[in-house]
């Protein structure tokens, strides 16, 4: 009777410490993702931002845009770190939305106008996070913190292509995209501004850029920009891993559209989900899509699970790159 006790004892001890299987049971490691959109539980026309969660606590904010409702926007909570992809107007946020749901999910409100900060950059002085760019847009960034009294060397880090950066245990690395960066002139002093929209022209950052993630539970995500179909998405597969993608699908005349971004996830990237992002449209209706849109169609085209990002609804990803919970 003592010797079986004793084997009772020694596999209570094995089960106690034995790790949880990936995406199963209440303790398994999973990164959060929350949408912070216009319009709360929907998919709608100037969605991007999104809030990324590793399980040690990190909380990383992607192309903050013109849907975060400032510094101050409560559904922000702490920030760790603040992503761009480039500058154009609906990613680095030159207005930004009134009050939640204002305006239609098509046409949003955004009447609060941002320029010549931008959104952007008064989250990151808000909330003390450093703000992650590629290119050569890191010199305007410094200039602008700077201005505004923050301090540069702390809250504007660069990371061009394959260069990374870290924050707690997730790594942050640059990855090309294939697009344009021209910084409006309503970021530029006024004698600035004036000579460029004389001229009919934006003033240059360099490239624009996407990014990989990698998360402490072994999520990889591939964060695409507003970039078109380029060889080196097939980099993002071959050599980072990517197993979550999120995918623009905003189509003509500025990216990707639905079929040209299955393209992409089927061929090039080969996730096992990918989340659909910038679509220009009202994607959604009370939380479902809306047939014959351009959400609709990359759900039909694409050959792995398509997860719409509802404003407000946190998801949840294993290391594997599969929803566990929320999608």
């Amino acid at each position: 009777m003592r010797f079986l006790l004793m084997l009772a004892v020694i596999a209570l001890a094995g089960c106690a410490t034995r790790e949880p299987a990936p995406g199963g049971g209440a303790a398994a490691r999973t990164v959060k993702i929350t949408p912070v959109g216009s319009h709360d539980g929907e998919f709608c026309a100037f969605d991007r931002a999104l809030i990324f969660e590793d399980p040690d606590g990190t909380r990383i904010l992607y192309d903050v845009g013109r849907t975060v409702r400032g510094a101050n926007d409560a559904r922000l909570g702490k920030i760790d770190g603040v992503l761009l992809s480039h500058v154009h107007g609906d990613h680095i946020g030159d207005s930004h939305q009134a009050s939640a749901n204002a305006g239609t999910c098509a046409a949003p409100d955004i009447s609060v106008r941002d320029t010549p900060n931008s959104n952007t950059v008064n989250v990151v002085l808000g909330k003390q996070a450093p703000l992650v760019v590629g290119g050569e847009m890191h010199f305007f960034f410094q200039a602008k913190v700077k201005s505004l009294g923050g301090d540069p060397a702390k809250l504007v880090r660069l990371a061009r292509f394959a260069a990374s950066t870290s924050f707690g245990g997730v790594q942050v690395i640059g990855v090309p995209a294939a697009h344009t960066n021209g910084l409006p002139a309503a970021f530029l002093d006024k004698g600035q501004a004036d000579l460029l929209a004389a001229n009919g022209l934006t003033a240059y950052v360099g490239p624009p850029g996407g990014f990989v993630i990698r998360f402490t539970n072994g999520l990889v995500v591939y964060l695409s920009g507003d970039s078109g179909i380029t060889s080196d998405m097939e980099t993002v597969r071959g050599y980072y891993k990517a197993n979550l993608a999120v995918m623009n699908i905003g189509g003509a005349p500025n990216m990707t559209g639905p079929d040209e971004a299955a393209y992409v996830m089927n061929e090039l990237v080969r996730p096992h989900s990918v989340i659909a992002s910038h679509a220009n449209e009202a994607g959604t209706q009370g939380g479902k899509v809306l047939p014959n849109t351009k959400t609709a169609a990359f759900q039909r085209a694409a050959k792995m699970p398509v997860v719409v990002p509802l404003s407000g609804r946190t998801m949840e990803f294993d290391g594997s790159g599969r929803c566990a919970t929320g999608c």
